[in-house]
């Protein structure tokens, strides 16, 4: 035998004995591990038997790389609600406990990405890389967390700038019934952040493909992707994936407020998620109440929206604003799902069928919509002008139903009815045209002064947009104090002779006499 052949032998020797040792020094260990059973599959819903130790709203993992929610804990079985696609799943097949509840994926990589509560993308670009997960069901900053609602988030909406101000960490109800343009102020606010440094989430519940895909195309088309996320469901969706996307947008906005960041979130819409809610809870036998609501409908939301709030400066000082949208049914706000949401809401914000139909975009009920955070969220500048307009716009609305019954008015009156009907000329808005601060200045202040009270009914879009355009031409010092002090006679002075000599083209000739 050579001395290769004996080598080659020493080798195989050393590498069995080294075998033989780690064979003889391991000792398997047991690890118990729960697997459950489908008993039945239903719509979007699944009853399983066994995992004795599973606990509620535990992440459940089904064959297929499918997910499902433990949601009823009863004695005998668990009412499982299912997470995207479960056509492949049949009694029998097993079920797995993952030991972490429902989470989702946070982080600046998800700006301008479209993707399901679940994380996966819906934009059919690459898998999100996100720098963390968190729990979709977090609970709200304690009081002491909190800080006072004061610095405004403008929506460059005229009508609700001016008369009911939104301020950064409230929480402000869109309703209206269907087709009234809740989305579209929705969308407009989301669009007038741009270059603000505030982050937008936008919110898709159980909405139809292609109106998800025109506001993925509007957004994108006026770069306001950059800075914004869609969570989205569609209305195909199973009802489980519609009931925790508010849940899971609202955690990817918390980690920006956490982060320190002013965030705006929208919910397009809760009377779908409700219903997807009271879908689920009705398939797992649990006791309807009014409208066949489950009982803890309430809580639902509450525990939703009380998570929107303004961090104290200790905690970075980041806010997350609200903008829920509820739908009515024939103009009935004191349904039960409209009644929750205005108790649980900072204010409400009312779009009218009838002004609809009258052309007045958008058709914000000024009676019927309130803020009630008010004039804290309003800066100085917005207060000076203002004034009494939402009082003079209210009684404009009256004083003109009354005359609708042909009763003669005396010249006080009509002159008050002429001055309100400048007011809802000037308050009217097309989609995706924001107005800046300093042009709605220019423009209220026209206003509350009379400027506009000679200009002719049909001339008043040209004249509001020469007031816009000559808002331009204020003085830099003057717009400076727009963002911090209230409004001095002179500043306001300089202000009216400019929107004076916008709008001298559109006041009516004065005939000399003979």
């Amino acid at each position: 035998m050579s001395s290769s052949d004996e080598s080659l032998e020493g080798v195989f020797d050393r590498a069995f004995a080294g075998i033989s040792r780690a064979r003889e020094s391991f000792s398997p260990k047991l690890a118990p591990h729960e697997v459950g059973a489908i008993k039945s599959i239903s719509t979007g819903i699944a009853s399983i038997s066994g995992l004795p130790s599973v606990g509620f709203e535990e992440l459940l993992e089904f064959p297929g790389g499918a997910f499902g929610i433990a949601f009823n804990l009863d004695e005998d079985e668990i009412g499982a609600v299912l997470l995207g696609d479960y056509s492949h799943l049949h009694a029998g097949d097993p079920v797995e406990r993952t030991g972490r509840v429902m989470d989702v994926v946070v982080g600046d990589a998800l700006l301008g990405r479209v993707i399901d509560p679940l994380g996966r993308p819906l934009d059919g670009n690459v898998r999100v890389m996100a720098s963390g997960r968190l729990p979709i069901e977090r609970p709200a900053p304690p009081i002491m967390d909190r800080a006072p609602v004061g610095v405004p988030l403008e929506t460059g909406v005229k009508v609700i700038d001016a008369l009911i101000p939104i301020g950064r960490g409230q929480r402000e109800l869109i309703l209206g019934d269907r087709q009234t343009g809740k989305t579209a102020i929705a969308i407009d606010t989301i669009l007038n952040q741009h270059g603000k440094n505030l982050v937008c989430v936008y919110c898709a519940i159980g909405q139809r493909a292609s109106a998800v895909a025109k506001t993925v195309a509007t957004l994108r088309e006026r770069g306001a992707m950059d800075y914004t996320v869609l969570v989205v469901t569609e209305g195909s969706d199973p009802p489980g994936l519609s009931y925790i996307a508010p849940y899971a947008a609202t955690s990817i906005a918390e980690h920006f407020m956490e982060a320190g960041r002013d965030v705006l979130i929208v919910y397009d819409d809760l009377t779908h998620h409700a219903r997807a809610y009271r879908e689920l809870c009705l398939l797992l036998r649990r006791p309807p109440g009014r409208e066949a609501f489950p009982g803890d409908i309430f809580y639902i939301h509450s525990r939703l929206l009380e998570r929107a709030t303004h961090l104290r400066a200790e905690l970075g000082g980041g806010s997350l604003t609200a903008l829920p949208i509820i739908e009515t049914e024939a103009q009935d706000i004191s349904a039960y799902i409209p009644t929750n949401l205005i108790s649980i809401t900072d204010g409400q914000i009312y779009l009218s069928p009838s002004l609809f139909e009258l052309g007045v975009l958008p058709a914000v009920d000024a009676g019927k919509s309130v803020s009630r955070v008010g004039g804290k969220a309003q800066r100085a500048a917005y207060r000076a002008v203002t004034g009494d307009l939402r009082l003079a716009y209210a009684q404009f609305e009256e004083l003109e139903t009354f005359s609708r019954f042909g009763a003669r008015v005396d010249v006080d009156t009509q002159k008050k009815i002429e001055h309100g009907r400048r007011i809802r000329a000037c308050l009217k808005q097309p989609q995706f045209d924001p107005v800046s601060m300093a042009e709605q200045i220019a423009l209220l202040l026209a206003l509350t002064s009379g400027l506009f009270d000679l200009v002719p009914l049909h001339r008043m879009k040209d004249a509001e947009h020469a007031v816009r355009d000559g808002a331009a031409s204020i003085p830099a010092d003057v717009r400076a104090r727009f963002e911090t002090a209230k409004l001095s006679d002179a500043d306001r002075g300089t202000i009216v002779g400019i929107a004076r000599k916008s709008l001298a083209p559109f006041q009516p000739k004065v005939e000399k006499g003979s």
